[in-house]
């Protein structure tokens, strides 16, 4: 559904993206990552014909990006893009005619975007006395309007509560099952985790890595990873590191990677004689995959 082969873009002396190449199956629900300024909204915006790239390709629906692609994406940025005093039936009105459709088949997509997203009993409050999960709702049922193949989500679920999210995600997963493809970016990787057939994870304008989740597991040799609470850090990285324990920071949990599972007695023979206040014991997640790659939080 949608190819990026070689994709640059420099503003100045500063490259933005550098030599950017990913494809996203039909269907497929697809997560791109990565730290602020990594080149996330340069890359939509060349998506959606707003800007132009200095070199390579892209096709969308096997068609170069054009005015034409423009109609079969649709985009629902991080910033609602709603008119606060029309109702959510007005703004998927005024939205479709921006499309160019008109008397019933306008009226049969206000309808069923309406319902798509739980909103028909709504459909005549202004979209200023919506909640914020509500005008997430709203600004998704617009980037349906013109039935897009490609769907584009910006942050989707920021600043929402967790139970807004979870009624979002489960929206996005049934455009999934209508046959829509998603490329969705987010800094939740709990979202990319639930969602996301695939992940690619940028930074600096290059595509560092990709693949499932599982696949993205066996970039990080460790089959658990432990935290560790103790008033003497620095004894327990020796003792880690004499045994071939690889260890990293997490913020302010010291981490310790397991290449097998031990039990509890097991990793506390581990550090005897050092005096440990907590273990937790977790899988690789994204998380640390997102972390390790993107050089956040380590020393």
């Amino acid at each position: 559904m949608l190819k990026i082969e070689q994709l640059r873009k420099i503003y100045g002396n500063q490259p933005v993206l550098q030599d950017l190449s990913l494809a996203i199956a039909p269907g497929e629900i697809y997560g791109l990552l990565g730290p602020n300024g990594s080149g996330k909204t340069t890359t939509i915006n060349i998506l959606c014909n707003l800007l132009r790239a200095d070199s390579g390709t892209v096709e969308i629906g096997g068609q170069p990006i054009s005015e034409q692609t423009k109609r079969i994406i649709g985009v629902a940025p991080q910033e609602n893009l709603l008119y606060q005093t029309l109702t959510c039936a007005e703004n998927l009105n005024f939205f479709a005619s921006l499309y160019g459709l008109n008397g019933l088949r306008k009226r049969q997509r206000v309808e069923f975007c309406l319902e798509a997203v739980g909103l028909t009993d709504l459909a005549k409050c202004p979209a200023e006395a919506l909640s914020g999960g509500m005008q997430r709702r709203l600004n998704l049922a617009i980037a349906l309007i013109h039935q897009p193949r490609l769907l584009i989500l910006d942050e989707p679920t920021t600043g929402l509560d967790l139970e807004a999210r979870y009624e979002l995600w489960d929206l996005i997963q049934q455009q999934q099952q209508q046959g829509i493809t998603v490329l969705l970016t987010t800094h939740l990787l709990e979202e990319a985790e639930r969602l996301c057939d695939r992940i690619g994870i940028l930074k600096q304008g290059r595509l560092l890595a990709e693949g499932t989740l599982a696949e993205l597991r066996r970039l990080i040799p460790a089959q658990e990873i432990i935290l560790v609470q103790t008033s003497e850090e620095d004894s327990a990285i020796a003792r880690a590191q004499e045994l071939g324990f690889t260890h990293r920071h997490y913020g302010s949990d010291l981490a310790f990677w397991l290449s097998q599972p031990l039990d509890l007695k097991q990793i506390l023979a581990c550090f005897d004689g050092i005096p440990i206040d907590s273990i937790s014991r977790q899988p690789v997640r994204l998380e640390h995959i997102y972390l390790e790659l993107t050089h956040v939080g380590r020393r």
